[in-house]
């Protein structure tokens, strides 16, 4: 879903159809490059049983209502009733944004308390079966249910969402193309989907497997321009299969309505130490990319490959497997420091080196999925299958309000 930022009065300016403050931008900056690179986080949560940890099937529209009034940023309903979204104003510091991102979990909670549930940071619900859960009412997604039935109805998934801004917009296509084979990295440190309906998939993330499901999803086509990107959406589009590219459904695309590229495959993180680092490492893998042209460039029809089959090591392994390059293959922290070198002069321009280098004490101590297995594992033998599981949701629950 698309960001819905808030004006603030004053004079209004159209672009595309939308009406904007005067004074801001279309990012909400306060004036052109004040926010370089700016940057939004959207999280979504399930919403469970305080006392039992199951999931809702229903809930009611005044949880939305209380969680939302008068706040920045923007707390909302999701594609099923069981779900909760929320999305930060963009923010140059990620100081800031974690203020934020801290504030929006334990807002959503406090209002889901109010009706005796609790949010749940993760890509999947550990026992939650999607055929008891209720779609949201709303026109956008009604539409959306008709066209993928029982795949839209299997989409209990929950993702975060990370969008940068670009100085110039028309640069993101060619960004999105040349980013392609740093996705498996962003995937594999957010990995948080081991369980689906009650079971160990096997998997650290599982929930690319259920969402790449859906038409337009996976890694993007090798597109290196802007005429090949809108040729391919207006095709669609023309055809009836589509309004406009926000249904494009990609782990990483141009935003419809602002001048982000959007990354789209990590799973919601548990820690929102972990979301911040995520976030920092992409964006700073962004401003690098859109200042180094040359970086990438000869990417093929090879590296893309790679890049998809990287993509399915991640969300098997997590962050203890391997990715496989041309000269052979490399662990996750061997990539994920080369990635750190790269980006060192980025992430110190962007004032987010710490929140950077926190992505390996991901890797050193595991993922969300890393410690939901080892939960289940170690109750098993106490609590039998079904206490185990429960408490795997009790400490997503726990752990999603850390911080």
């Amino acid at each position: 879903m698309e960001f819905d930022f808030r004006s603030t009065g004053g004079g209004r300016f159209i672009l595309d159809g939308l009406a904007f403050p005067k004074e801001l931008d279309l990012f909400g900056r306060a004036e052109p490059g004040a926010l370089e690179f700016g940057v939004g986080i959207e999280e979504e949560y399930f919403l469970s049983d305080i006392h039992t940890m199951q999931v809702a099937c229903e809930t009611s529209d005044s949880l939305f209502e209380l969680a939302s009034a008068g706040l920045p940023g923007r707390i909302d309903r999701e594609f099923l009733q069981s779900q909760v979204e929320t999305a930060t104003t963009p923010h140059a510091r990620l100081s800031d944004a974690r203020h934020e991102l801290v504030r929006l979990r334990h807002t959503a909670a406090a209002a889901a308390s109010e009706h005796g549930l609790a949010i749940m940071a993760s890509g999947t619900h550990p026992s939650a079966t999607w055929a008891s859960v209720a779609p949201t009412r709303k026109p956008r997604y009604g539409l959306v249910m008709d066209d993928l039935q029982m795949i839209g109805r299997r989409n209990m998934l929950c993702g975060m969402h990370v969008h940068v801004e670009f100085p110039d917009p028309e640069r993101r296509v060619d960004v999105m193309a040349r980013m392609l084979p740093y996705v498996p990295l962003l995937l594999a440190l957010s990995t948080s989907s081991p369980f689906w309906q009650g079971r160990n998939t096997g998997l650290k993330g599982y929930r690319l497997a259920a969402y790449d499901e859906l038409p337009r999803t996976g890694l993007p086509e090798l597109f290196r321009t802007n005429e090949e990107y809108e040729a391919y959406i207006s095709a669609l589009v023309r055809s009836g299969v589509m309004d406009d590219s926000s249904y494009v459904w990609w782990a990483i695309r141009p935003s419809a309505k602002y001048p982000t590229l959007e990354l789209r495959a990590p799973d919601c993180c548990t820690r929102v130490e972990d979301a911040l680092a995520v976030a920092a490492l992409y964006r700073s893998l962004a401003r690098h990319l859109y200042l180094d042209r040359e970086h990438h460039s000869n990417l093929d029809p090879v590296g893309r490959a790679l890049a998809v089959e990287n993509k399915w090591r991640a969300q098997r392994y997590g962050v203890h497997g391997t990715f496989v390059t041309e000269a052979g293959a490399q662990s996750v922290a061997e990539v994920l420091e080369e990635a750190i070198e790269l980006v060192q002069d980025d992430a110190d321009a962007l004032q987010c080196t710490a929140e950077v280098e926190s992505c390996r004490a991901i890797v050193q101590r595991g993922t969300s999925a890393d410690e939901q297995i080892r939960i289940y594992e170690e109750r098993l033998p106490q609590l039998g299958h079904d206490g185990a599981i429960k408490a795997v949701s009790e400490w997503i629950a726990s752990a999603s309000l850390e911080a």
